[in-house]
């Protein structure tokens, strides 16, 4: 019996009702007619875990995968109009970074439903009166909707499709980076239709540890993670709760070569250079190894020689339980020309504790070590500047206006630490603060290196070798 074209159309449904990624591969050409499918195994496991969202098997799902890989089309295209196969009812609330990203998709996926192809097997019909570019409804009361994250008000949906809810620029900022995290913490929740049924689905990569991403990952949210770096690493190889498994198993196995071939990979982590390439294409927040600070180098000792100079320098914060920390660092420079950094303390502290801490540092400290405290622009971080010296009369105490980026404040230690002239003395203190220096600059904390590139540039100013060490501090001395 010869199949007709209706029986051609009847098994292509079925299939694709049953498959995502089958359903991807027929709707491709509707979406991109001028660019040929690449199909890599990265998209049959971003479909595998969409479709365990459909079945009810996950609610909570975190996607970090490098640009380029077809993330937004896979999440925020074909999948929604998928799951309007055999669910037109289902609500979608699609948010990006901008809205105009969003609308992008939205009008991707509107364009998608109202082809010939796919009226042809799933005829839906979109209402006249709710059909625009930034949010279109359907006759079974499902719709989409386009939002940035920062303005996720109005309706709740079955779905919250978050793509790329932080860009670069913002990720980094001190002022921009923590708007999207409070969005995610206190507007997210309220957008859903059912909170316990309702699903959320972010997909991103990395570019700062305390970016959404690091947001979720820092506790038990209820995110599945799918983690998918363009090169393989082992000790990081990716599990999921429905079985999955990242199946590559050799150090540097490309996760899409049909489209990032290695010649491409090893152009793009040029340009792009080290810190940029780990967070967007290796979904680590800083290069394996650390970046800023080749931190390997550090050795940490039992104890350390006989001091020519010393300075406790202060980083200073105000917020008890939550936010900046309060960071002081403590070194010295050995006879034999290292820098020993000997006793870091810090803690999250409101005003009044702080200042106990800092004096009570300086008592166990003697009067020989010299202290140094930033003073942050301001009228305000003056004041708290000379509460703080007032407070340490009796001690050599002296403050310092910050300029310059932090990165900029820290690149002579760096070069220090690299030519292996940076020690620790063995501390609980030790771990916490090389884990700052493995991430930085995309750490969620700076302080205990913002400390100590204070206390090694007071250190090494004047310095070319031990017998003629000079730490003209007077001449540095703000007016007060």
């Amino acid at each position: 019996m010869q199949l007709t074209h209706a029986d051609f159309i009847n098994i292509e449904k079925e299939l694709c009702r049953r498959s995502l990624a089958e359903f991807v591969r027929q709707a491709w050409p509707v979406i991109d007619p001028g660019m040929p499918l690449k199909w890599g195994w990265h998209m049959d496991a971003i479909c595998e875990h969409l479709e365990a969202v459909t079945n009810g098997e996950l609610t909570r799902l975190l996607i970090n995968v490098p640009p380029g890989t077809s993330k937004s089309s896979l999440v925020n295209v074909y999948w929604p109009a998928w799951e309007w196969i055999t669910k037109p009812s289902t609500r979608i609330i699609s948010a990006s970074h901008e809205q105009e990203l969003a609308i992008r998709d939205t009008t991707k996926m509107r364009r998608l439903i109202t082809s010939e192809w796919f009226s042809e097997r799933w005829p839906i019909k979109l209402t006249a009166d709710q059909n625009q570019k930034t949010s279109f409804e359907n006759d079974a009361t499902g719709f989409r909707q386009a939002r940035a994250v920062k303005s996720m008000t109005g309706r709740r949906g079955d779905r919250v499709i978050w793509d790329d809810p932080q860009n670069v620029e913002d990720a980094f900022s001190e002022v921009e980076r923590p708007k999207a995290i409070r969005v995610f913490q206190e507007t997210l929740p309220t957008r859903l239709n059912d909170p316990e049924k309702s699903a959320v689905i972010i997909v991103m990569q990395r570019l700062h540890e305390e970016d959404v991403s690091g947001f979720i990952l820092s506790d038990d949210y209820g995110y599945e993670h799918l983690c998918l770096p363009m090169e393989f690493e082992p000790e990081r190889k990716c599990y999921t709760s429905i079985g999955w498994e990242d199946p590559r198993t050799e150090e540097g196995e490309l996760l899409f070569p049909e489209r990032f071939p290695r010649e491409v990979v090893e152009r793009d982590k040029k340009i792009m250079g080290t810190f940029a390439y780990a967070g967007q294409m290796q979904q680590r927040p800083a290069p394996r190894g650390g970046g800023f600070f080749d931190w390997e180098k550090i050795d940490i000792v039992s104890a350390c020689p006989a001091l020519t100079k010393t300075v406790r320098y202060w980083d200073k914060a105000g917020t008890e339980g939550g936010g900046a920390r309060t960071a002081g660092v403590k070194m010295g420079i050995g006879s034999d020309g290292v820098f020993y950094i000997t006793d870091v303390v810090k803690g999250q502290w409101e005003a009044p504790k702080r200042e106990a801490v800092i004096r009570q540092t300086a008592e166990t400290d003697g009067v020989n070590v010299n202290i140094w405290i930033e003073q942050e622009p301001g009228s305000g971080g003056k004041e708290s500047a000379q509460s703080t010296i007032r407070n340490l009369a009796g001690f050599t105490i002296k403050k310092e206006p910050v300029s310059g980026s932090k990165e900029a404040r820290a690149e002579p230690l760096s070069v220090q630490i690299e030519a292996g002239n940076v020690k620790l003395v063995r501390g609980e203190w030790n771990k916490e603060f090389i884990d700052e220096l493995k991430l930085f600059p995309a750490s969620k904390f700076k302080d205990q290196v913002d400390a100590s590139s204070g206390a090694f540039n007071k250190l090494s100013l004047g310095y070319s070798k031990p017998d003629d060490f000079v730490m003209p501090f007077a001449s540095m001395v703000d007016d007060m």
